[in-house]
């Protein structure tokens, strides 16, 4: 999704248009379309092994409709109100529950429930062995960041910057942590981030804070991209991608900002990197993954941020954020094309279609199955089949046959 097409400003955006039709012309218009995909060698056998419709189309609305598993079902969301769980390894249908509403986040899943969001502003939980409603709560704000769900708290995050933990047994608020909303923001939100006892959240100011997920105290803030510029545009600053942890570190971006690891229990920035992102950080234990706005795929050490490698076969096809998986990175794109590339030296190494519509959710990687829902409400399942075993000298088994 380009940045454009995230600002949520209808004159903005307008006044963007107006600029294209009068500065415009058949050159500008080439530099701005999807770089072509060229033929690569496949070096890694990646397999779908089922694949199955959850719901309805949600392409170009840029939700956060994304798989999710708890180690026994995977479980997914579309934009018209389905919520299922799956069998991983069959993608066999446990449980479907059809909602009265229009989904906007989700699922998230733990303490037995799952929990989505609605464009209306509606937090739903569900109960995770049957699917039924247990509760649900009016934020009169819609949510476009997963529900995290831990130690009785349900923590979500509405794009008027307003934090909230939510009562697993009903709903009900526990705490409120709100920060100022910029004049101008793009469209979407950082999805938090549990560290210990802490929920790490990124807001719409360039804003980094911990807040204590039982009682709701503000731990610590941090100014990850600090607004630069005259014009509201110019200092766009959202936090609006995926933040992620790795033991006590912490990985953020920011747009027109930076990438940076932040120590969790006080907030200081042990490096920082000038790339604008708006779908935030994936990490392994040996490096930070970020797409620039632009598209390119970067590869950061996670010890110093020093960059490693960077891919730009996809170039303005709104890559997904690169996320871990085997010995590869795997991204889709505005195509339904998922890219896998080596996470040493960032090479291709497969390609898959999914079909026509577009991968705008990042892929989730959950035990040895890599899970890619597309905007048409498409869930698929891949992996990599292990190596056939080499029978160079008989089994013990054999020999005492």
């Amino acid at each position: 999704m380009t940045a454009a097409m995230r600002i949520v400003s209808v004159a903005c955006a307008a006044l963007a248009l107006s600029a294209c039709g009068i500065f415009g012309g058949d050159d500008d218009d080439a530099e701005l379309e999807p770089l072509e995909l060229v033929k690569i060698e496949t070096k890694l056998d990646v397999r779908k092994i089922w694949s199955t419709k959850v719901g309805g189309d949600a392409e170009f609305l840029r939700v956060a409709l994304r798989p999710v598993g708890d180690g026994n079902r995977i479980y997914a969301a579309s934009r018209d109100g389905n919520v299922v769980a799956l069998d991983p390894e069959s993608g066999k249908t446990a449980w479907r529950t059809k909602l009265d509403l229009e989904l906007s986040a989700g699922p998230g899943v733990g303490e037995g429930l799952v929990i989505v969001t609605a464009a209306e502003g509606y937090v739903i939980a569900l109960d995770a062995a049957s699917g039924s409603e247990q509760w649900r709560t009016d934020l009169s704000g819609e949510a476009l960041s997963l529900p995290v769900i831990k130690n009785e708290v349900v923590v979500v995050l509405t794009i008027d910057n307003l934090l909230r933990g939510l009562s697993v047994f009903d709903g009900s608020e526990r705490w409120l942590v709100e920060q100022s909303t910029p004049r101008l923001t793009m469209r979407g939100s950082a999805t938090p981030v549990v560290v210990g006892n802490l929920v790490i959240a990124g807001f719409d100011n360039g804003r980094l804070a911990a807040v204590d997920i039982t009682t709701g105290n503000t731990e610590w803030e941090t100014m990850l991209s600090p607004p630069s510029g005259r014009s509201d545009l110019e200092r766009l600053a959202d936090i609006d991608g995926l933040i992620s942890a790795v033991g006590q570190d912490v990985y953020a971006a920011g747009y027109q900002g930076r990438v940076a690891a932040v120590a969790s229990e006080s907030g200081q920035i042990l490096w920082a990197r000038e790339i604008s992102s708006f779908e935030g950080v994936s990490v392994d234990w040996n490096s930070v993954y970020t797409v620039s706005e632009q598209g390119e795929i970067v590869a950061l050490s996670r010890r110093d941020g020093e960059e490693t490698w960077r891919q730009s076969s996809l170039l303005r096809r709104e890559p997904t954020l690169p996320v871990s998986f085997l010995t590869t990175v795997a991204v889709g794109d505005l195509e339904g094309y998922l890219h896998f590339f080596s996470n040493v030296d960032g090479e291709p190494v497969a390609r898959l279609r999914l079909g026509s519509a577009a991968i705008s959710a990042d892929p989730v990687v959950v035990a040895d199955k890599l899970y890619v829902q597309s905007d048409s409400g498409t869930l698929a399942a891949y992996e990599v089949p292990p190596p056939k075993r080499q029978r160079n000298a008989p089994d013990i088994a054999d020999e005492g046959a």
